[in-house]
């Protein structure tokens, strides 16, 4: 699991790898990735959007961004842990993603970034 606390935001990450698929244009790498959002702050915020890097060794970098997160855009008072599983699908036996939440502060509208910690994305038989 990987860590990282920005402007009282924890955010921790941990992967899983799902299995290898294959498609019409070759394999493809299944990987989970749980996250947990704590909120370590004194202010309620409210997690509007995400911009994610997705680097893929087997097809090169690329880019997401949207609204929320899993189709959800919580709020998280002081305390409180928001916690989402989603996933990514790769050419590679190896990757990594990182990135950043967009997020306000509900008390003042402030906006502000999280930074997402880097996490990698390893098949199974690869460690071995």
């Amino acid at each position: 699991m990987v860590t990282l606390v920005t402007s009282g935001i924890k955010i921790s990450v941990e992967t899983g790898f799902e299995g290898r698929f294959f498609s019409k244009h070759g394999p493809l790498y299944v990987f989970t990735y749980d996250v947990q959002i704590e909120n370590m702050g004194n202010d309620t915020v409210q997690l509007l959007g995400r911009h994610w890097f997705i680097y893929d060794t087997g097809e090169g970098p690329s880019e997401v961004e949207g609204t929320g997160v899993i189709g959800k855009q919580p709020v998280i008072a002081p305390g409180e842990v928001h916690t989402y599983r989603s996933g990514c699908h790769l050419r590679a036996s190896i990757g990594a993603m990182r990135g950043v939440y967009k997020m306000i502060r509900l008390s003042d509208n402030t906006e502000f970034e999280v930074q997402i910690p880097t996490f990698q994305f390893f098949a199974s038989p690869r460690l071995n």
